[in-house]
């Protein structure tokens, strides 16, 4: 992971490993690694894709804004990294900028595990677009990555459900919908009052879909 923060001594390593397939340590031990994938990560070039919408995007040619990315990219690496080493990497994927359906992909995956946490309490939550659109603006950063999202979505959604569940404002059986109509947080929660089938909804969110138990007469 950011391979550009490495020792100098590493790079080392990694010729040899890339070129002859195996590594030989100082003690004359040898580590095979010809049925090894090597994948190392790189921030080189974030501030170029960032940016990339003022002078990268092509109308209705994204294969051209890829290869105009990369080539910005593969001019940061040439930079940085010797032609040694990267003319022994056999591939080089970049990977551009979130846009906000991924992003609401990945609040939903957030979504998913609380709700799979809140379970063992017979609780269900959900979060409105709204909320997940909320979240994006308080914890998306174009140049740190969505890393920072967690973050938000554990300040701004765990911890307050945490409190409610301390203070006996959220009890078992209830289902919390999240919603930010005006640009701030509401939690809206009420008693199911039935049976629920618990799933996962295409974004990830927890669904409950109510079962509605039969009672004898």
């Amino acid at each position: 992971d950011e391979i550009e923060k490495a020792h100098p001594d590493i790079f080392n390593s990694l010729l040899q490993i890339l070129e002859e397939g195996r590594l030989t340590d100082g003690q004359g031990r040898v580590v095979d690694f010809k049925n090894t994938v090597i994948i190392m990560t790189t921030n080189l070039g974030s501030s170029a894709i960032a940016g990339g919408p003022v002078g990268f995007q092509v109308e209705g040619n994204s294969q051209t804004t890829y290869e105009r990315m990369k080539g910005k990219v593969d001019e940061e690496l040439k930079r940085h990294f010797k032609p040694e080493f990267l003319n022994r990497v056999d591939d080089i994927i970049v990977f551009p900028q979130l846009n906000k359906d991924e992003l609401r992909q990945i609040v939903g995956l957030f979504t998913k595990r609380l709700g799979e946490r809140l379970l063992d309490r017979d609780m269900t939550v959900e979060l409105t677009d709204a909320a997940k659109d909320k979240l994006i603006e308080i914890g998306f950063d174009p140049t740190l990555g969505a890393r920072p999202l967690r973050r938000a979505m554990q300040r701004e959604i765990e911890d307050r459900l945490s409190e409610q569940i301390l203070h006996g404002e959220l009890v078992s059986g209830d289902h919390v919908t999240v919603d930010a109509p005006n640009g701030e947080f509401v939690f809206e929660h009420k008693a199911r009052g039935e049976k629920v089938a618990v799933g996962v909804g295409a974004a990830g969110e927890i669904a409950a879909t109510p079962e509605i138990a039969a009672t004898a007469d």
